[in-house]
């Protein structure tokens, strides 16, 4: 297998076995950068000196004796988070001049234990679009199709993985970030339960009460690698627990399961719109997991009133405002149209309005909780739709219907909100022939539940593949 498709552990395993060296595999992703990044705009900031530089550090490691279990594994960084001397620029023309004074913590932790910060991934502005493009650095397209979009706002994150730059990459998730791309573009893409990865220092979050670190690879047993090395405590964030730091997926990953109670829902119990083709493609690949002998139960949880797409869009819009409002008025051309309607969206937030949005957040929380007293894993499409044109910012219908301007994102957020754990699989594909993804939820803390049958579910899928 060439190097560009070796997976993290695979890579790892070769280089600390002596059988390549970091800088080998440096050399090889580099000229992957090279060969693919042109068209698809991926990574907005790469050093190829700087990489083999590092990449020669860590076979100095090596040698001086440091046991390193991520030798070599190359990674790449979405543009919200911060690399040492190195631009980060949350997507915004208002950070065009930054340079981050340190790395944020999950760099910190991956370079610690050997890998290789490969480049910086592009972003939508602030993080805040499910689409990749922006004033400062462009658009970002699909590897598996240029006139599409690979999602966001961790587009760039995800097109790198999926086109062979990087078998990792780590993101961000306040709404779906680093699920929905990963669905669109076929790959694994896991938000852990929230605050299970410490993010102490870096950019003002305006989701910084839903945001989590999260991680991207090929497959799940990948993910489960990338998650154990980053899961820990550290009370420098205010969202950190001495539970996370026992928090490990890959002790049990392989392990027969215990008897689970199952639960698939189409629309969440929200009559969330979906395209035919997508559900087709989901249900199929549930009854695959039934023929193998698996239980599952159709139902939804019982949400409280206002449970809609992103029904606290507006904790979003008013820390925008606060954040960013000023600027806005000094300078308006320096913000796509979506994210300057959100700040204005903000700025007529109310107090009232705020508290009840929280107050909702609380009753959504009890709800999920509640079902998973009935059911241990949820099973929910990622995203009702395949991968849209890259030139627009959503479909323009969903199940036939027009679509709001959040409708293709309807199915992620509600996890966020109630802080648990949830990962996108893919599942099949749509009548365009492009991927769609299966999100498997968890309660809290069970992180390590989500991904063991996360990698149940492939295994069955992939005895059961055709050919």
């Amino acid at each position: 297998m060439s190097i560009e498709w070796m997976s993290a552990r695979q890579i790892a395993a070769q280089v600390n076995a002596g059988e390549l060296s970091a800088r080998q595999v440096a050399v090889a992703l580099c000229d992957r950068v090279e060969q693919q990044n042109p068209a698809l705009n991926a990574l907005i900031h790469y050093q190829r000196d700087a990489v083999l530089a590092e990449a020669a550090e860590v076979d100095a490691r090596l040698a001086a004796g440091e046991q390193l279990p991520l030798a070599g594994v190359a990674f790449t960084v979405k543009d919200n988070l911060w690399v040492a001397d190195l631009p980060a620029t949350f997507g915004s023309r208002l950070f065009r001049d930054f340079i981050a004074p340190r790395d944020s913590w999950c760099v910190a932790r991956l370079r610690a234990l050997g890998a290789v910060m490969l480049g910086i991934s592009n972003c939508s502005e602030f993080a805040c679009m499910g689409v990749t493009h922006n004033l400062l650095h462009g658009v970002t397209r699909n590897p598996l199709d240029l006139t599409r979009t690979p999602g966001g706002s961790s587009g760039g994150a995800v097109a790198a993985v999926a086109s062979g730059m990087a078998p990792l990459a780590l993101a961000t998730d306040a709404g779906g970030s680093t699920r929905r791309p990963a669905a669109h573009t076929g790959l694994v893409g896991f938000k852990p339960t929230l605050g299970a990865v410490p993010n102490p220092w870096g950019f003002d979050d305006p989701n910084h009460m839903l945001s989590v670190i999260g991680q991207i690879g090929r497959d799940v047993e990948d993910v489960a690698l990338m998650f154990d090395a980053l899961a820990d405590f550290d009370a420098r964030d205010p969202l950190s627990q001495p539970e996370f730091g026992r928090l490990r997926a890959m002790p049990a990953l392989k392990a027969p399961l215990p008897p689970l109670r199952l639960a698939f829902s189409l629309d969440l119990g929200c009559g969330f719109a979906i395209d035919e083709d997508v559900a087709a493609a989901m249900r199929a690949a549930v009854e695959r997991l039934r023929a193998a002998g698996w239980q599952i139960d159709v139902a939804s949880p019982s949400w409280p009133a206002g449970a809609a797409e992103y029904p606290l869009l507006a904790l979003q819009q008013s820390e925008l405002a606060a954040m960013f409002g000023a600027a806005l008025a000094r300078a308006p051309q320096d913000f796509v149209p979506n994210i300057a309607e959100q700040i204005r969206l903000g700025q007529q937030v109310a107090g009232p309005q705020l508290a009840a949005v929280l107050l909702l957040r609380d009753k959504l929380a009890q709800a999920l909780a509640e079902f998973f007293g009935s059911y241990d894993i949820l099973l929910c499409p990622t995203s009702p739709v395949e991968a849209w044109s890259v030139e627009a910012i959503g479909p323009a219908e969903i199940g036939g219907k027009p679509a709001g301007p959040r409708g293709h994102a309807a199915y992620t957020p509600l996890f966020n909100y109630c802080g648990v754990p949830a990962l996108s699989i893919p599942c099949g594909q749509g009548r365009q022939g492009l991927p769609v993804g299966l999100q498997v939820v968890g309660p809290r803390y069970a992180d390590a539940q989500v991904l063991a049958l996360a990698w149940q579910m492939e295994q069955v899928w992939r005895a059961s593949a055709p050919g």
